[in-house]
């Protein structure tokens, strides 16, 4: 039997030992034959060791007098918020390599447009980060939102504001998701919106959304998967999308074309 190719992914996973044991086994004879790649996949495990000596005390350090007063929802949403942005600036960094990116050729939606490489960087970027913050966010379950749905138009009103640009959540009600609230977080060039959804299980989805892809023209409709997480994003414009859940892939495709039609209409 042929053994898969080893790729960017493969080696990062191996460092983090998320894969199982039989791929390993195929990673270690890969390096074992590949003496530059096995340096790099030791440069990974000290990149690594560094970053848990930089940042890991920052969990026992005191909180900012500005903050010893505030409510215990407060002091959470500050320190998820640094490890949010933390988690996005270092891992976006590196070039979304956690992400396996494929062409959706089942989905409507699929344009046939070349992209540059640096175009399709920006577009795994987009989805990397979303999954990221879907990840971090998500499975908060007593406040993972900054403004909540009952407040709906201060929140589309806040998010427009400060992303220069009109941002609305769609309307998944019919497809069974409501809308749970929404949150502003750091984007490579600036402010991204990120939406939260859940159903009557619990099953949470998010939308994040960027005003950041002005020059990026690849609008094909892509998928990505981070772990557990899957990824639909696009680009339209200046704004990129990206619907991150931990549902399959085809349910999470019906969703995600919903959306699209619903912004392709608010923006008409």
């Amino acid at each position: 039997m042929n053994t898969l190719p080893v790729t960017e992914a493969d080696l990062h996973a191996y460092v983090d030992g998320l894969l199982p044991p039989s791929r390993r086994v195929d990673i270690e004879a890969y390096l074992a034959a590949h003496p530059k790649e096995s340096g790099r996949v030791n440069a990974f495990r000290a990149q690594n060791a560094a970053l848990h000596a930089q940042f890991d005390h920052v969990l026992d350090e005191p909180l900012p007098n500005r903050l010893r007063g505030s409510t215990g929802l407060q002091r959470r949403d500050w320190w998820q918020r640094i490890v949010a942005g933390l988690l996005i600036a270092v891992i976006s960094g590196s070039g979304g390599w956690l992400l396996h990116t494929l062409p959706v050729a089942d989905v409507p939606l699929t344009q046939n447009v070349a992209a540059d490489n640096a175009a399709d960087q920006r577009s795994i970027s987009l989805a990397h980060e979303a999954a990221i913050a879907h990840v971090v966010y998500s499975p908060d379950v007593r406040h993972p939102v900054e403004i909540g749905a009952d407040q709906e138009e201060q929140l589309v009103a806040w998010l427009t504001k400060r992303m220069g640009s009109d941002v609305h959540p769609p309307k998944l009600g019919k497809l069974g998701y409501e809308l749970i609230g929404g949150r502003l977080l750091p984007g490579q060039r600036g402010p991204v919106a990120q939406f939260m959804y859940h159903d009557l299980a619990g099953q949470r989805l998010t939308l994040y959304v960027s005003t950041e892809q002005t020059h990026n023209k690849d609008n094909s409709f892509r998928f990505a998967q981070e772990g557990p997480v899957n990824v639909f994003y696009w680009i339209d414009g200046k704004f990129g999308y990206a619907l991150s859940a931990g549902t399959d892939k085809g349910e999470l495709a019906r969703i995600a074309t919903a959306v699209y039609e619903q912004v392709e209409h608010q923006r008409s």
